[in-house]
């Protein structure tokens, strides 16, 4: 769950020294760790500088001293994570990517692993209308709290987004609360020209936030790029295209809530493909001629493509549906998507020709014609019932 808070500006400015000595701690562990690499050979764990944890704190009272001991162990396992990440790395040939010094601009989470210890969550219960959450060196901080908080509070994280704070909440024992059956399944397309379609025909527009504001955000980021970097300028017009960014990302989450919510209320079972976003969006691969030069390898429209592709939002929207079904009791099978765009849903012929243009479907065998994006969500549906029945069969 996630609340925006609203600090006084006393606290904003505890808040942000917060957030700097948490980045400073994470920076030096990991310039402990590369310089006893370089010179002795040896690996520095987790459990060694959580250790030394306590003689900083004891030498540095005003500063490190200041905050809570089981949210500085939060950052040096966040440290420990990043190099578990670049070692699994190392094993499965991937290209590893070293852990890197985090800039002012990429660290804006401080996370407390236990409700009670550094920071606790409805610090003031006897207040009639408004949420506090305690914070250690800061105080009661007012929250916005616009939900009930369903279930036990575990973790506790305060994440800074441009000029905004927010209070993320991890909860245990979150009651399920199960929707009534309707009996009902669908199978659902993602695209481009329209964020969904479903196998009953239904199509859900794609409002295309990030195309609605880029032009807002060309000028901003224009504007950015004339200031002096450091200076109060510069802060201020990193600020706006933040808040900017910040802008499109709500309209994003807030449109495919609503889109989760109407599918997981209407149905039982719902199918969608397996999407691999990351391979679909990569840049177009040069192609050289083998005389020094390259091949036209269509990178602009590859570009144009991935934007948009991105701007829908297909993995958020997923992720927000899964999380939902699962609430609901409702169920979510995802499927191969191999050649449900090309197979006509009637009489199984598959051929690429059948996919006359983006909207158009024509089965070159039987004749059969029909939306693309449909008949692919319902070939989409009878991919997910035969693995269900698969799976319940074994």
């Amino acid at each position: 769950m996630k609340f925006l808070l609203r600090p006084t500006g006393a606290q904003l400015i505890a808040l942000a020294q917060c957030l700097e000595d948490h980045r400073e701690l994470y920076n030096a562990a990991l310039e402990h760790r590369r310089i006893v690499y370089a010179k002795t050979r040896t690996t520095v764990r987790y459990g060694d500088q959580s250790a030394e944890l306590k003689h900083i704190r004891a030498d540095d009272a005003q500063g490190q001293g200041r905050w809570s001991f089981s949210s500085q162990q939060s950052t040096l396992r966040r440290l420990d994570r990043a190099f578990r990440r670049f070692f699994e790395r190392i094993h499965q040939g991937r290209a590893p990517g070293f852990p890197r010094f985090k800039s002012r601009g990429r660290f804006n989470t401080v996370e407390w692993p236990k409700d009670g210890d550094g920071c606790r969550w409805n610090s003031r219960p006897e207040h009639p209308t408004t949420a506090f959450v305690r914070i250690q060196g800061v105080g009661h901080v007012k929250v916005h709290q616009h939900r009930d908080v369903l279930g036990i509070v575990k973790t506790i994280s305060v994440k800074r987004e441009g000029a905004r704070w927010y209070v993320l909440l991890s909860c245990d024992d979150v009651p399920v609360e199960p929707l009534p059956a309707t009996g009902s399944a669908v199978g659902i397309d993602l695209g481009v020209c329209s964020l969904l379609t479903t196998s009953d025909g239904e199509h859900f527009a794609n409002p295309r936030f990030l195309s609605a504001g880029v032009k807002l955000l060309s000028a901003a980021t224009r504007d950015l790029a004339r200031r002096s970097r450091g200076s109060k300028r510069h802060r201020d017009a990193a600020a706006r295209v933040a808040a900017l960014h910040g802008k499109v990302r709500r309209r994003r989450l807030d449109y495919a809530h609503k889109i989760a919510n109407r599918l997981v209320r209407s149905y039982d079972l719902i199918v969608h493909e397996a999407l691999q976003i990351v391979n679909m969006t990569k840049r177009a691969s040069p192609k050289p001629d083998g005389n020094g030069s390259y091949l036209p390898n269509h990178a602009a429209a590859k570009t144009g493509l991935n934007k948009s592709i991105l701007d829908a939002g297909w993995g958020v929207f997923l992720r927000i549906l899964v999380d939902k079904a699962e609430s609901a009791g409702r169920e979510v099978v995802a499927v191969n998507p191999a050649t449900t765009s090309r197979m006509c849903n009637r009489c199984g012929h598959t051929a690429k020709e059948n996919r006359v243009t983006q909207a158009e479907f024509a089965c070159g065998a039987c004749g059969h014609t029909a939306h693309a994006d449909v008949n692919a969500a319902i070939n989409i549906l009878r991919a997910g019932l035969a693995l269900r029945e698969a799976a319940s069969a074994a």
